[in-house]
């Protein structure tokens, strides 16, 4: 952990949501006219595997037996890198960095940054370095806080934040969202939280108890079954409970006067209408970055 190079983890799992709170970020560095200025690491970058890769070492796992290889795990992931990565920047203010390509528009602002003709969906670009003379890493992906086997990836982390909906919602996000932007079906995509499963309650959830804010968004619909909903809740049906692991200091008059119609459930968690959620997030994420830039300035 570092007061003058701060690293900021937004973590929560596929589909749940963190872009959200990435977003939120963005707006606040905005009205901010540059003065705070974010190095951005996406967690797809630190996958070990490109996607052809991921699919071949996936069907020999599942043919030696092993049906629950997926992009949970240690794996399919650079935790060591990612820890790596967190403690050089916070020690140095610099890092190493590289991109996922996700789809052909990727592949274009892509090959204009580094003058490549060969990258293509599914396959990283090269290592570079970051940006020179930043304010904070601001992290996004699935295992922001995570710990295996000696490495501790949240011990480097300044701000942990988790985005966890209650999992039935999580789930037909996912759908809902794999079938929109990768044409995957339902089918394929309940087959790919199967095999997760494993991985999701053994390396994602447990990072959810390390973070020090977590947002839960709640459906006021039925979700009972979420393999055959229609639709994803929109943000009006739902409420978004947030949790301060440490509420000392915590404002939570303010934000409740910024806010309307959101209530105190428990001394350290705030409930927020759905509708809300963005608002909510620059409301409670603004004063904290201050408090940050201000402690790295001193």
């Amino acid at each position: 952990m570092s007061r003058k190079h701060p690293v900021i983890a937004v973590t929560g799992s596929s589909g749940a949501g963190t872009s959200t709170v990435k977003l939120a970020f963005e707006n606040i560095f905005r009205r901010e006219n540059a003065k705070i200025k974010a190095a951005i690491i996406e967690g797809d970058s630190l996958h070990r595997l490109d996607r052809a890769a991921f699919r071949i070492a996936a069907a020999e796992a599942a043919k030696a037996g092993n049906n629950t290889f997926s992009h949970f795990g240690p794996e399919a992931n650079h935790f060591d890198k990612l820890e790596e990565t967190f403690k050089t920047y916070g020690e140095t203010g610099m890092c190493k960095r590289r991109y996922y390509i996700h789809n052909d528009d990727e592949v274009e602002l892509h090959r204009k940054r580094f003058g490549l003709a060969d990258l293509k969906p599914g396959t990283f670009t090269p290592w570079e370095d970051i940006e020179p003379n930043t304010d904070l890493l601001l992290y996004e992906g699935l295992h922001g806080l995570a710990i295996d086997s000696g490495i501790d990836v949240s011990r480097h982390v300044d701000l942990g934040i988790g985005v966890v909906p209650v999992v039935n919602l999580e789930w037909i996000q996912k759908i809902h969202r794999d079938k929109a932007e990768r044409g995957y079906s339902a089918e394929a995509t309940v087959d790919t939280i199967m095999r997760r499963m494993p991985d999701y309650i053994k390396y994602i959830t447990p990072q959810f108890s390390r973070t020090h804010i977590n947002f839960q968004r709640v459906a006021t619909v039925d979700t009972s079954n979420p393999f055959i909903a229609r639709d994803i809740p929109t943000l009006d049906e739902s409420f978004v409970v947030v949790r301060f692991r440490d509420p000392k200091g915590v404002n939570f008059p303010y934000m409740l006067s910024m806010i309307p119609n959101s209530f105190m459930s428990r001394a350290n968690t705030l409930v927020v209408p759905g509708g809300k959620m963005s608002h909510a997030m620059e409301i409670i994420l603004a004063p904290m970055m201050h408090d940050m830039i201000e402690k790295k300035d001193r």
